[in-house]
C-alpha cells in the first residue's frame, strides 16, 4: 500500500446520512418515563400478574436523539466552519443494531472493539467512512479486514504497528485507511480504578510518559508517512473533566511535535475518545457536552481553532439516561426486620451495580401493578434480584414507598452497560428491549431486541450437542 487517507466524508462511504432533526418532543424525560411505564402495562409488554411478563427494558428514542444534537451542537458551537468532525458511537455501551441506526441517523458513526462490534456496525448501515476500530488486542484478520474495508484504525502498540507495517508492505495499493496511534497521557486515575484508562500502568495504547517513549513517537510518524492520526481515551465514569482535558492536551502537543519534525502538517487528525461521566443521582444530565467542550478549551484552546480534524467517540452519555428496566415485585417479605422486595431485575441487568453497588449505585423508582407511581411515606427495604447468590440486590435499606408483590419497580438510566450487556448468570434469558416514542401523549413502542425464548437458550448452552462429551 502506499499512502492515501481517506475522510470521513468519503465517496465510498454508503451508510446512512443525517436525517433533518424531527420536532422537539414537548415532553420533559420524566413525564415520557412515567408514560411509558403505565403504558407498557397497559399494552402488556411487563404486567403484575401470572402471565404477564415479569420484566420489560425500554429505550427512549427522543432522549438519546436529543442526546446526539446536544453533542454535535457543543462540538459546531466552538469550532470554525468547515472543521472536520467525526462524532462516533462507543459500540460496546450499547451494541443494538437498531440504536446504531437511530444514532447514525443522527449523524454519528460507530467506535468498535471488536469484530462483532464491527459487524454490528455494518448491519445497521454505517459506512467504512464513519467507523473506527479500536482495541488492545486486534487480530491479523481484523486489521486485515479494517485495512481492506479502508475503516479508520488506532494502533494500541508497537507489535500491533508493525503488524500494520507488514500489511500495508505486502499491498501495492493505496491506504485506504485512515491510521492513528492510540497515546495514555499517563495523566492519572479517576474515582474507579478499573474504568481509568490513562494511569502510568494502564493496558491501553502508547505509554507516553516511559522513558524515551515520546521520541520514539515521534519517529514512529515521521517514518510513516500514512499515520496521520493521534488517539487518545483518557476519560470515562468517575473521571473529572479537567483530568480528560488535560490527557487530550498531552495528544495536541505531541501532534504538534511530530508535525514540527515533519516540516508539515502529518498528523491531521485527532481522535479526543470519549468517557463524558454520566449523573446517576438524578433526572439532570450532568456534567453537558458544552461542560465538556468548555474544559477542553481551556486546556486545548488551540484545539478548536480549524487546523485539525477531530474524531470523538462518546458512548455511556449518548444512551445512560434514557434507558429504563421494569421488573415485577413477584414476592414481598420480611427477614430480620427488613423488608424485601424479591424482583426479576438483578445481576443479569446491573452485573456492575450488584458487584460494586458503592461505585454504581441505581435509582429506583416505585410502581404500582397499573404502572401508576406508588405514594406513601418511604420504609427502608431492599431490592433485590432473581439470581442465587446473597449479593444479588440493587438497593438496601433504600427509602421507598412500601412495595407489594405485583408492584412494579423502575430502575432509570439502564441505557449503556446495564441490559445492553447481559450476563447470564442462574442462564437468566435476555429481556426484550423496546423503543418509545411519545407523540401528543399517546405512547409508541417499536421492539429493538426480543426476549431470549428458552428454546434459544438452551441451544447457546450447548442444547444441539447434548451427547459430545459422553
Amino acid at each position: 500500500m502506499t499512502a492515501e487517507t481517506v475522510d470521513s466524508a468519503s465517496p465510498e462511504d454508503t451508510g446512512p446520512r443525517p436525517e433533518p432533526d424531527p420536532e422537539p418532543d414537548p415532553e420533559p424525560a420524566a413525564v415520557r418515563r412515567d408514560l411509558a411505564v403505565r403504558e407498557a402495562v397497559r399494552q402488556g409488554l411487563v404486567g403484575p400478574d401470572e402471565g404477564d411478563e415479569p420484566l420489560v427494558c425500554l429505550l427512549d428514542t427522543a432522549g438519546i436523539r436529543d442526546s446526539a444534537a446536544a453533542l454535535t451542537a457543543a462540538f459546531a458551537a466552538a469550532l470554525p466552519p468547515g472543521t472536520p468532525v467525526l462524532h462516533t458511537f462507543a459500540v460496546k455501551a450499547c451494541p443494538l443494531v437498531p440504536v446504531l441506526r437511530l444514532l447514525a441517523a443522527a449523524g454519528l458513526g460507530c467506535e468498535v472493539a471488536s469484530a462483532g462490534e464491527l459487524a454490528l456496525a455494518r448491519a445497521a448501515g454505517v459506512g467504512q467512512g464513519r467507523t473506527v476500530l479500536d482495541s488492545p488486542a486486534k487480530t491479523t484478520a481484523e486489521l486485515r479486514e479494517a485495512l481492506a474495508l479502508g475503516i479508520a484504525v488506532n494502533a494500541d502498540n508497537r507489535q500491533e504497528l508493525e503488524r500494520i507495517d507488514a500489511l500495508i508492505a505486502a499491498d501495492p495499493g493505496p491506504v485506504r485507511s485512515p491510521i492513528g496511534l492510540r497515546i495514555n497521557p499517563q495523566t492519572g486515575a479517576g474515582a474507579i480504578d478499573a474504568l481509568s484508562t490513562a494511569t502510568a500502568t494502564s493496558k491501553f495504547g502508547f505509554a507516553l510518559r516511559d522513558e524515551g517513549a515520546r521520541a520514539w513517537l515521534v519517529r514512529a510518524c515521521v517514518e510513516r508517512p500514512w499515520l496521520t492520526r493521534l488517539h487518545t481515551h483518557s476519560g470515562s465514569q468517575g473521571v473529572p473533566l479537567p483530568l480528560i482535558a488535560r490527557g487530550v492536551r498531552a495528544v495536541h502537543e505531541l501532534a504538534e511535535e511530530v508535525n514540527a519534525a515533519v516540516g508539515r502538517r502529518r498528523i491531521d487528525t485527532i481522535d479526543i475518545g470519549g468517557g463524558l461521566p454520566v449523573n446517576f443521582a438524578s433526572d439532570a444530565a450532568t456534567p453537558s457536552y458544552a461542560d465538556y467542550v468548555a474544559a477542553l478549551r481551556t486546556a486545548a484552546p488551540a484545539l478548536f481553532d480549524g487546523s485539525y480534524g477531530l474524531v470523538t467517540e462518546f458512548g455511556r452519555s449518548l444512551t445512560a439516561k434514557h434507558g429504563l428496566v421494569i421488573a415485577r415485585v413477584e414476592y414481598a417479605k420480611t427477614t430480620g426486620g427488613r423488608p424485601v422486595a424479591l424482583t426479576h431485575a438483578g445481576v443479569q441487568l446491573a452485573t456492575r451495580t450488584v458487584y460494586a453497588p458503592a461505585v454504581w449505585p441505581v435509582r429506583i423508582l416505585a410502581y404500582d401493578g397499573r404502572g401508576v407511581p406508588k405514594e406513601g411515606a418511604p420504609l427502608a427495604q431492599d431490592v433485590a434480584g432473581p439470581a442465587c447468590f446473597a449479593g444479588d440486590l440493587l438497593a438496601e435499606a433504600r427509602p421507598l414507598p412500601p412495595l407489594d408483590a405485583g408492584d412494579l419497580i423502575a430502575v432509570p438510566d439502564t441505557g449503556a452497560y446495564f441490559f445492553t450487556a447481559h450476563y447470564g448468570y442462574n442462564s437468566l434469558p435476555r429481556p426484550a428491549v423496546h423503543g418509545f416514542a411519545v407523540e401528543g401523549g399517546a405512547v409508541r413502542f417499536a421492539l429493538a431486541r426480543p426476549a431470549q425464548s428458552v428454546p434459544a437458550l438452551v441451544e447457546e448452552a450447548g442444547g444441539a450437542h447434548r451427547d459430545a462429551l459422553l
